[in-house]
Protein backbone atom coordinates (compact mmCIF):
# COMPACT_ATOMS: atom_id res chain seq x y z
CA UNK A 1 0.00 0.00 0.00
CA UNK A 2 1.62 3.45 -1.04
CA UNK A 3 1.54 5.66 1.82
CA UNK A 4 2.62 8.68 2.91
CA UNK A 5 3.16 9.99 6.89
CA UNK A 6 4.16 13.34 7.92
CA UNK A 7 5.64 14.35 11.59
CA UNK A 8 7.00 16.42 13.27
CA UNK A 9 4.78 19.40 14.02
CA UNK A 10 4.00 20.99 16.60
CA UNK A 11 3.61 23.93 18.92
CA UNK A 12 6.83 26.65 18.83
CA UNK A 13 6.96 30.22 19.13
CA UNK A 14 8.02 32.49 16.99
CA UNK A 15 11.80 32.27 16.04
CA UNK A 16 11.72 28.79 16.61
CA UNK A 17 12.48 25.73 14.46
CA UNK A 18 10.71 22.33 13.70
CA UNK A 19 11.36 19.34 10.98
CA UNK A 20 8.66 17.80 9.37
CA UNK A 21 9.26 14.13 8.10
CA UNK A 22 7.56 12.75 5.09
CA UNK A 23 8.21 8.79 5.23
CA UNK A 24 7.21 7.20 1.97
CA UNK A 25 5.69 2.83 2.55
CA UNK A 26 4.90 0.92 -0.27
CA UNK A 27 7.21 2.70 -2.76
CA UNK A 28 10.90 4.17 -3.32
CA UNK A 29 10.57 8.33 -3.25
CA UNK A 30 13.84 8.32 -5.34
CA UNK A 31 12.21 8.31 -8.64
CA UNK A 32 9.12 10.99 -7.70
CA UNK A 33 9.18 14.63 -7.26
CA UNK A 34 8.03 15.75 -3.59
CA UNK A 35 5.91 19.02 -2.23
CA UNK A 36 5.58 20.54 0.55
CA UNK A 37 2.27 22.66 1.40
CA UNK A 38 0.31 24.44 3.53
CA UNK A 39 -2.71 25.39 4.10
CA UNK A 40 -4.35 27.23 7.27
CA UNK A 41 -7.98 27.50 8.12
CA UNK A 42 -10.14 29.43 6.16
CA UNK A 43 -6.93 29.46 2.94
CA UNK A 44 -6.49 27.76 -0.10
CA UNK A 45 -3.44 24.94 -0.12
CA UNK A 46 -0.06 26.82 -1.26
CA UNK A 47 2.75 25.14 -2.68
CA UNK A 48 5.45 25.52 0.19
CA UNK A 49 8.42 23.96 -1.55
CA UNK A 50 9.39 21.15 -4.12
CA UNK A 51 12.08 19.27 -5.08
CA UNK A 52 12.46 16.86 -8.57
CA UNK A 53 13.27 13.26 -8.84
CA UNK A 54 15.87 13.73 -11.73
CA UNK A 55 18.47 16.94 -10.53
CA UNK A 56 17.70 17.51 -7.38
CA UNK A 57 16.25 21.06 -8.35
CA UNK A 58 14.47 23.17 -5.86
CA UNK A 59 11.71 25.58 -5.35
CA UNK A 60 10.94 27.83 -2.70
CA UNK A 61 7.78 30.29 -2.21
CA UNK A 62 9.05 33.96 -1.67
CA UNK A 63 7.24 33.66 1.56
CA UNK A 64 9.59 30.71 2.78
CA UNK A 65 12.78 31.40 0.90
CA UNK A 66 15.77 31.45 2.87
CA UNK A 67 14.31 30.14 6.26
CA UNK A 68 12.88 26.67 5.13
CA UNK A 69 14.64 23.55 3.50
CA UNK A 70 13.55 20.88 1.68
CA UNK A 71 15.90 17.72 1.43
CA UNK A 72 16.00 14.04 0.54
CA UNK A 73 17.54 11.20 2.66
CA UNK A 74 17.48 8.56 0.06
CA UNK A 75 18.67 5.50 3.10
CA UNK A 76 15.56 6.62 5.31
CA UNK A 77 12.82 6.59 2.08
CA UNK A 78 12.11 10.17 3.66
CA UNK A 79 12.01 13.88 2.77
CA UNK A 80 12.38 16.43 5.17
CA UNK A 81 11.52 20.12 5.61
CA UNK A 82 13.72 22.20 7.84
CA UNK A 83 11.40 24.96 9.09
CA UNK A 84 13.74 27.78 10.54
CA UNK A 85 12.84 31.08 11.81
CA UNK A 86 9.33 30.25 12.28
CA UNK A 87 6.80 33.25 11.93
CA UNK A 88 2.70 32.97 13.30
CA UNK A 89 1.86 33.14 9.98
CA UNK A 90 3.44 29.88 9.22
CA UNK A 91 0.76 28.21 11.24
CA UNK A 92 -1.07 26.62 9.13
CA UNK A 93 -1.38 21.95 8.13
CA UNK A 94 1.76 20.70 6.29
CA UNK A 95 1.41 17.79 3.67
CA UNK A 96 4.30 16.38 1.71
CA UNK A 97 2.80 14.96 -1.81
CA UNK A 98 4.89 12.78 -4.19
CA UNK A 99 4.02 12.01 -8.07
CA UNK A 100 5.26 12.44 -11.15
CA UNK A 101 4.39 16.03 -12.69
CA UNK A 102 3.17 16.33 -16.25
CA UNK A 103 5.34 19.78 -15.58
CA UNK A 104 8.73 20.21 -16.40
CA UNK A 105 9.63 22.92 -13.04
CA UNK A 106 9.11 22.31 -10.07
CA UNK A 107 8.29 25.69 -9.49
CA UNK A 108 5.59 24.74 -11.84
CA UNK A 109 4.72 21.75 -9.71
CA UNK A 110 4.71 23.55 -6.72
CA UNK A 111 1.96 26.15 -8.16
CA UNK A 112 0.00 23.25 -9.89
CA UNK A 113 -0.28 21.14 -7.17
CA UNK A 114 0.28 18.17 -9.72
CA UNK A 115 0.88 15.34 -7.37
CA UNK A 116 -0.63 12.10 -7.24
CA UNK A 117 0.28 10.67 -3.43
CA UNK A 118 -0.61 12.85 -0.51
CA UNK A 119 -0.35 12.21 2.96
CA UNK A 120 -2.54 13.47 6.38
CA UNK A 121 -0.78 16.06 7.37
CA UNK A 122 0.72 17.57 9.96
CA UNK A 123 -0.08 20.60 12.21
CA UNK A 124 2.26 23.35 12.89
CA UNK A 125 1.25 26.16 15.62
CA UNK A 126 3.73 29.43 16.23
CA UNK A 127 2.66 30.83 18.19
CA UNK A 128 3.64 32.44 22.00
Amino acid sequence: QVQLVESGGGLVQPGGSLRLSCAASGFTLDYYAIGWFRQAPGKEREGVSCISSTDGSTYYADFVKGRFTISRDYTKNTVYLQMNSLKPEDTAEYYCAAGTPSVTTVQAMCVTHDFGSWGQGTQVTVSS
